[in-house]
């Protein structure tokens, strides 16, 4: 158990504002949880109103006790890491892992691996767990950051929030774009029939603001390889608005009609390839690159060498 004494220099702001601006290592929900337990004294008494003025001169404790464990088993899963600190981790995320357990995937997860890779993580939220800043579908492959402590927990996601943190993938489309770039600024949202899909959904009907720029890297016959940068994070974004201006991603076994390459894909052609972020306790600028993976290159060999023997063929 961790204690902490205080005493009021300034008169008049509320209990947890004044904890927030002084306990930076915790979020403010995580100050307003420990006050609702019971766990602040003011003045020598048990005070769970957050709401509650401080003013000069006034005592305040607080006991942290340690996290709890999370209810998930360490599992020793392989991982390839681009970037490791005590602050976060960033790893390159192969096709087939699932970032986060759900329904269908209770366990052999990417926080069972980090769980075991990281086993004295100081917790996030009175927890023992790693935080999650974003996520990558299961067969999306690439760079994904993952906060060691709730202070990099709170930080990144303010970044990826004021659009300071960057986001860069690749991806293989069906067909060429009849523009070099373009971007797609459509809201998403559950589909209104099929519940396990995202669609472009009006905001009247529960869809999101969703913002995806692209631009054309190489065209390979009746397919492009292409940049995307996102300013929002929604789920499956990039594969459904490429899907939505006729452009789905190859390989994508819910957004496009499932034609054959002839190129045994795990799944849909997406590579979180590069992450720009600011370094949470530091402030210093970091960028990974995550190497593409093999079949994603041997997909772009398959469609090039196809161009060119087409090209010799007209000739």
């Amino acid at each position: 158990m961790t204690e902490i004494s205080l005493q009021v220099e300034e008169q008049g702001e509320r209990l947890d504002r004044y904890l927030t601006e002084r306990l930076t290592d915790l979020s403010r929900s995580r100050i307003q949880q420990l006050i609702e337990q019971g766990q602040v004294q003011l003045n020598g008494k048990v005070c769970t109103s957050k709401k509650t003025s401080v003013k000069r001169g006034d005592r305040i404790s607080l006991e942290i006790l340690p996290a709890e464990p999370l209810e998930l088993a360490p599992q020793d899963i392989p991982l390839d890491i681009l970037y490791e600190d005590d602050q976060l981790l960033i790893l390159n995320k192969p096709a087939g892992l699932v970032v986060h357990p759900a329904p269908g995937h209770p366990d052999g997860t990417l926080v069972n691996a980090i769980l075991a890779h990281c086993p004295n993580l100081p917790g996030i939220g009175g927890v023992q767990r790693p935080g999650i800043v974003h996520r990558l579908d299961k067969d999306t492959t690439g760079a994904i950051a993952i906060a060691k402590t709730e202070f990099a927990h709170q930080h990144l996601q303010a970044q990826l929030k004021s659009k300071t943190a960057q986001r860069e993938y690749l991806g293989v489309v069906y067909g060429v774009p009849k523009t070099e770039n373009g971007t797609v600024d459509l809201p998403i949202g559950r589909h209104p029939v099929d519940r396990k899909k995202m669609a472009v959904v009006s905001p009247e009907k529960g869809g999101r603001h969703a913002t995806t720029h692209w631009r054309i890297l190489e065209r390979l016959g009746n397919y492009t390889l292409m940049h995307f940068q996102l300013e929002t994070g929604r789920t499956h974004q990039i594969r459904v608005h490429s899907a939505h201006i006729g452009h789905p991603i190859v390989g994508d076994p819910v957004y496009s009609s499932g034609r054959s390459v002839g190129v045994n894909l795990p799944g849909q052609a997406l590579h979180a390839w590069r992450l720009r972020l600011q370094h949470p306790v530091s402030e210093e600028w970091i960028e990974v690159t995550a190497p593409i993976p093999q079949t994603f290159k041997t997909l772009l060999e398959v469609l090039k060498r196809r161009v060119t023997t087409a090209d010799k063929n007209y000739k």
